[in-house]
């Protein structure tokens, strides 16, 4: 549970200086605050989902045979992992503009965010596409579902 939260402050940390060197420049600082507050918020509410849906699943798993967790768990797993992933996505794209030029620098108060920018898609890749998991979560969730009687 450390690690988002440290992230979090990894983010939050340059995003206050980057707000007032660009209001420095830009006369509605308000503007480029507001924004990065956003962004801000935007990651924590994907970082949040992300993790408490895994949780969820984790949780479900524990409770299960092997056999249920066959049965029932890809579908689910596959949509959290298509979720995941463009999650890391957006937060890494986020991360980025919080962070301005910084951001793309291997060293320096840049470097976790475009270290997780670099590799992220490595967990994208490893772990199967998203259109596939999440068609193996659409197909699996309809076959659950009560016929319609029209």
């Amino acid at each position: 549970m450390e690690q988002p939260a440290y992230r979090f402050r990894e983010a939050a940390q340059p995003a206050g200086r980057h707000s007032r060197e660009v209001s420095r420049v830009i006369s509605h600082h308000t503007i480029s605050v507001l924004t990065d507050a956003r962004r801000l918020a935007k990651m924590i509410q994907y970082t949040e989902a992300s993790q408490a849906w895994l949780e969820t699943i984790t949780h479900q798993m524990n409770q299960m045979s092997y056999a249920q967790q066959s049965a029932t768990m890809g579908g689910p797993i596959g949509l959290l992992k298509s979720f995941s992933t463009r999650a890391a996505h957006e937060i890494a794209d986020d991360g980025i503009n919080i962070f301005g030029g910084r951001g793309l620098t291997q060293g320096g108060m840049g470097s976790v965010v475009e270290m997780f920018h670099r590799t992220y898609k490595f967990d994208a890749i490893l772990g199967g596409t998203e259109e596939i998991l999440a068609d193996l979560g659409v197909r699996q969730a309809m076959r659950a579902m009560p016929k319609a009687m029209l």
